[in-house]
């Protein structure tokens, strides 16, 4: 096979996922390219396949973005689809599997255009601080933290948001400072290993280091099972990542899914990236 490991043009940041996974894909006789979805000279019709690894900025140009997975997966075959990418590229995803009964971090779903009186919404749902962030995101763009009390200067910001993206406003959870958030991967139906996960947006400061191997507690990995399950796709996906934070009575709740660039921390997880690559192939030849 030729595979693309698609990323874009300017990454801000190094993808540590690349060499392991191109390995694996080599370890298995296929040759493999980075090329960006945003690179308008690339001939994705030349792939058997085009896997998103490092699409870090779709989620400044999200139409865009979507009518490329479009145009892709119509000469090549694109993983995660186009339909998986589509839903989970605007965080209200979360609205939908909390109605299919996944617990999720409290949230309250604002459209945009949307007058919201921050200080009433903390008042009415008894918060004392809440977690801003845009709808369509990543890497903690646009996300800060809010606490009663001083709702009044960040008032100003949420309209400005709102004026131009969908938000979230979710209720803050004292546990991701300690014991933190936890990020597990699932690989080709194979819940395959977690980490801790640090917050970016933590003032300014991480709440713990990133890429720390943790282990599989059995009432997250039901909670992991329950998000995948309430998935409403025909199959499941090749490659999930779920963020999971314990609330302060020790139930974990759903944070974010990650179905479409998450890193997967392949390093923490001994035969994780030969797993994706033996799942790609196994698709690609209709097996």
């Amino acid at each position: 096979m030729r595979v693309a490991l698609v990323s874009c043009l300017e990454l801000d940041q190094p993808d540590h996922d690349f060499a392991p996974l191109r390995d694996a894909f080599a370890a298995r006789g296929h040759a493999v390219e980075s090329a960006a979805w945003d690179d308008p000279a690339v001939d994705w019709s030349r792939f058997d396949a085009a896997l998103l690894r490092a699409t870090w900025n779709y989620f400044h140009h999200r139409d865009a973005f979507l009518a490329w997975c479009a145009s892709t997966a119509a000469v090549t075959r694109l993983l995660n689809p186009p339909g998986v990418v589509h839903w989970n590229t605007h965080k209200f995803y979360l609205r939908d599997l909390e109605a299919r009964g996944v617990p999720i971090a409290p949230t309250a779903f604002v459209a945009r255009g949307e007058l919201v009186d921050l200080a009433r919404l903390l008042a009415e749902r008894g918060w004392e601080a809440a977690v801003i962030k845009p709808a369509v995101s990543a890497d903690s763009f646009g996300t800060w933290r809010v606490e009663r009390g001083a709702e009044a200067e960040r008032q100003a910001d949420l309209d400005d948001f709102l004026s131009r993206r969908d938000m979230l406003v979710q209720r803050y959870l004292p546990t991701v400072v300690e014991p933190g958030e936890r990020s597990h991967v699932v690989i080709d139906g194979v819940h395959s290993h977690a980490i801790r996960k640090r917050s970016l947006w933590l003032g300014g400061r991480h709440a713990g280091p990133e890429g720390v191997a943790v282990p599989i507690a059995d009432d997250e990995r039901a909670a992991v099972a329950r998000a995948l399950a309430a998935l409403p796709f025909p199959e499941p996906p090749l490659y999930a990542r779920v963020d999971l934070l314990r609330d302060e009575a020790g139930t974990p709740r759903l944070l974010e899914l990650e179905l479409v660039e998450p890193s997967l921390f392949f390093a923490e997880g001994q035969g994780s990236a030969a797993r994706l690559a033996a799942a790609v192939e196994r698709l690609v030849a209709g097996t």
